[in-house]
Formats: C-alpha cells, structure tokens, sequence
C-alpha cells in the first residue's frame, strides 16, 4: 500500500507561519498505524520532524493528534481505517487549541493547569479505619466512578471542544473528568473545593454538550455523560 502523508510543519526558529510538508511511502501494511508511519518520516526521510510517542500501546496519551480532521492516538490509529485500495491519504495536525511548540508537539501546561485546578487526587482527613485496613466502599459506590478513572490525559477531549477553543479558560472536559472522579468517590472528602472549580463561569456551564469529546476519546470514556452528572450535583445539590 502507498500512503501520501501531509503533516503540518512549523519551526519557530525558521518559520514564520506553519506550511504542509508531503511524504509517499511505499511499501505500508495496512495494519501499520499512523505513528508506524511517522516514525519512518522521521527516521528514514527527515530527521528534523518532531512529534512524542512513548508507549506506543494507547497508554501513555502522548501521541495525540489531530489525523484526517479527528482527533485520536497515532498509535491506536491504523492505515487501513483511514481509506482503502492501494493508495491512502492521511493528514496529520497538531491537536487544537494549545500553543505548537514545534511540528506536531503542542504545549500541554495549559492543559495540565486546569487538570491541577480540580484537586485530582484522594482528599480524605478523616481518622483512618482501625487495624490499618483501608477505606472500603461497595462495588455500587466504586462502579459511579469506574468510568472516569480510565483517562490518560492526552488530551484529545479537550482539544476537540470548541468552547476550549473559543476561550482557554474553559477547564474543559477533561479536567471535569477527573473532577467527577473524586466527586463520585464515597471515601474521598474533597468534593466541595471541587464543585467550587467546576462550577464557576469557566466550568461545566461553557459545555454546548456537541459529544465532540465523547466521539474523541480514546478510551471510550462517556465523557458528555460525566460532565452531565456534574452539572446535575452542582443543580441539587446532591452526589
């Protein structure tokens, strides 16, 4: 299979504005995935392009990428579902509304601010349970956030909200994600402080509910429901 690859470039150091660079590969599986792909660019033909990739197993969250207008991992992404026969086009951006730093990477400290806002860890000053045990909860209570907990932070959610790109303050919905995490958690003492970020004029009221997050995630997390079980508590005042 023949790929035709367009990626968007940009060097701050040479480049004023970011321009399209063309790629033909020969030889592609259709089982290869995009990241396969841009790993032979930047190994076999220009040296200079730049992009993260760690894992490379749908882990790590750090090969987000905008690919043929949708946001998605580069590693989960294979060839053969971006077009068929023995010639396929891909595009490759970088995710939206984040500053890029150079190529496909984009500054994600804007992301990680608003992921840091929502207090994302367990709060709980309470004595802990005798004998040393820990803080238990039934499998009811543990499945209200089950869901939330599978977020790597790549920031695909976010990035393909338009509230998120019309105005940065958004905390946007990945933070909410982790958000509705802690909240929903019965052992966990900081749901307040929590409700108080997500709450405020930036929080999940700048949500259109358009899914794009939801269609965007690669872990398939219900992201528009959760931020609707936000808004619901912040309504009734009831977890």
């Amino acid at each position: 299979m023949q790929v035709n690859l367009r990626i968007r470039r940009f060097n701050p150091e040479k480049d004023s504005k970011a321009y399209w660079g063309e790629f033909n590969l020969n030889d592609v599986d259709p089982t290869d995935t995009v990241l396969d792909v841009l790993n032979r660019v930047k190994w076999e033909i220009d040296g200079t392009l730049s992009l993260r990739r760690s894992c490379a197993h749908g882990v790590c969250g750090s090969d987000a990428l905008r690919i043929n207008g949708s946001n998605a991992l580069a590693c989960k992404t294979l060839v053969k579902r971006l077009g068929s026969g023995d010639s396929v086009k891909i595009q490759v951006e970088p995710i939206l509304g984040l500053p890029v730093i150079k190529d496909l990477i984009v500054d994600m400290e804007p992301f990680m601010a608003h992921y840091r806002e929502v207090l994302p860890y367990f709060i709980n000053d309470s004595e802990p349970p005798e004998n040393g045990r820990e803080r238990l909860q039934s499998q009811e209570d543990r499945m209200r956030f089950d869901d939330t907990t599978k977020c790597i932070l790549c920031a695909c959610c976010t990035s393909s909200c338009p509230s998120f790109w019309a105005n940065g303050q958004y905390v946007g919905p990945a933070a909410i994600v982790q958000a509705h995490r802690f909240i929903f958690d019965s052992r966990d003492e900081g749901a307040e402080e929590r409700l108080a970020v997500v709450g405020d004029a930036f929080g999940v009221w700048r949500c259109r509910t358009n899914f794009n997050c939801t269609s965007a995630c690669p872990r398939d997390i219900e992201v528009t429901e959760a931020i609707a079980q936000v808004k619901k508590v912040l309504t009734t005042g009831e977890i």
